[in-house]
């Protein structure tokens, strides 16, 4: 494992190297960022996925999913754009904002290595989120575009844990979260802070959260009818990058076949391990029959681009790393406290919800970043 987090370190100095943007310096239009960032290091395990997901078959039953679905654009139109609503303008909405999709490896009482996070840190940052109008919602939900649990004026925020470990989730005998897992803290700023949704996405390795048997089962369906994601990690958490075809959709194929029999539902998101890309990133998206994805994450430093943006690639999900301002891996800069206070300082560049699922509402000076499919959403101010 020390391995793993000395490889990690190598490829985020790289990924600085190769210019990621810094809090401060807005991101020019059309620079991408490399599926091989920082901070995708981690110990292979499960992880969850809920909202979104597609019930298994049973043999001879209905096909797995096949061709991701994109969320659904209305047909271009011409002329103008309309005005915003009264209230979308009050709250100062813009869809084309940055969403944080913070990203989260073990949760611990005591840290032991570079990308753990306390229980208290992940309270505390959890806690920062609610108070400052952040609305969770799974990872499918934003590759879909699907916000109708945020209102007007909230802001949307990815909750990703990666590798299944115990620290994320487990139940007690009387069948509730574990006293100190991610999930019992999330749940209990969501109590103390109404309108904070108790979701978030686990990305599953094979040692799911260190449950077996019919234990493995009952968790996993806990997960699920509680609104939570579980999302597809691989089988052993492998680099991707330099496999073959045949063992990347063995790696793939495998944690979805376990998933499948265990929770009932096939997984509708990805991330891959290390951030870390196929060579044909076809092989990782679908496999008839078998997985098929409507989003793909990566490892990344910065936060997302809107789902309506032009430039938004469902197939290249940005992620930040949840950490304070240290000196290590440049999280003074790129991890999650310091794109945090970035957002606070210059709240005209998150996305800030106008409240209605059905229209997409930003500043005029803003119309050349709108993805023209959702032109006839559009509204303006």
């Amino acid at each position: 494992m020390p391995l793993l987090h000395k490889i990690a370190g190598v490829v985020i100095v790289c990924a600085v190297v190769l210019g990621l943007t810094l809090p401060g310096e807005r991101r020019p239009r059309g620079t991408g960022v490399n599926a091989t960032q920082a901070g995708a290091t981690g110990q292979a395990g499960p992880a969850g996925q809920a909202s979104g997901a597609v019930k298994a078959t049973g043999p001879g039953g209905s096909p797995v999913p096949g061709a991701p679905a994109k969320p659904s654009p209305s047909p271009t139109p011409t002329g103008p754009i309309p005005a915003a609503a009264p209230g979308a303008v009050a709250a100062k909405a813009n869809e084309l904002g940055q969403v944080p999709v913070l990203m989260y490896h073990r949760i611990m009482e005591k840290p032991e290595l570079s990308l753990d996070r306390s229980a208290k840190e992940l309270y505390d940052e959890l806690t920062r989120l609610a108070k400052g109008g952040y609305v969770p919602v799974t990872a499918a939900e934003f590759v879909s575009g699907r916000f109708d649990k945020v209102p007007a004026g909230g802001h949307p925020v990815v909750l990703t844990f990666d590798d299944s470990t115990p620290g994320h989730f487990g139940l007690d005998p009387q069948g509730n979260p574990k006293p100190g897992t991610a999930v019992a803290i999330i749940e209990q700023v969501a109590r103390e802070h109404p309108g904070f949704r108790p979701v978030a996405t686990f990305y599953l390795n094979k040692d799911l959260f260190g449950m077996t048997g019919a234990d493995a089962g009952t968790g996993l369906r806990w997960l699920v009818q509680h609104g939570y994601e579980l999302g597809n990690h691989t089988v052993t958490h492998p680099d991707l990058s330099q496999m073959s075809e045949k063992a990347v959709r063995k790696e793939i194929g495998g944690m979805e076949d376990e998933i499948s029999r265990t929770a009932g539902i096939h997984t509708t998101t990805l991330a891959y391990p290390f951030g870390s890309a196929p060579r044909k990133k076809g092989w990782a998206q679908k496999e008839d029959g078998r997985y098929g994805f409507q989003g793909i994450f990566l490892a990344g430093w910065r936060p997302s681009q809107s789902p309506f943006d032009a430039e938004f690639d469902r197939w290249a999900v940005n992620r930040v790393r949840s950490e304070g301002k240290i000196k290590e891996n440049d999280c003074k800069q790129f991890c999650s406290t310091a794109w945090l206070d970035y957002l606070d300082k210059n709240p005209g560049e998150r996305y800030t919800s106008d409240g209605d699922p059905n229209t997409v509402t930003f500043p005029r000076d803003l119309e050349d970043r709108l993805n023209k499919a959702y032109r006839g959403r559009a509204r303006v101010y």
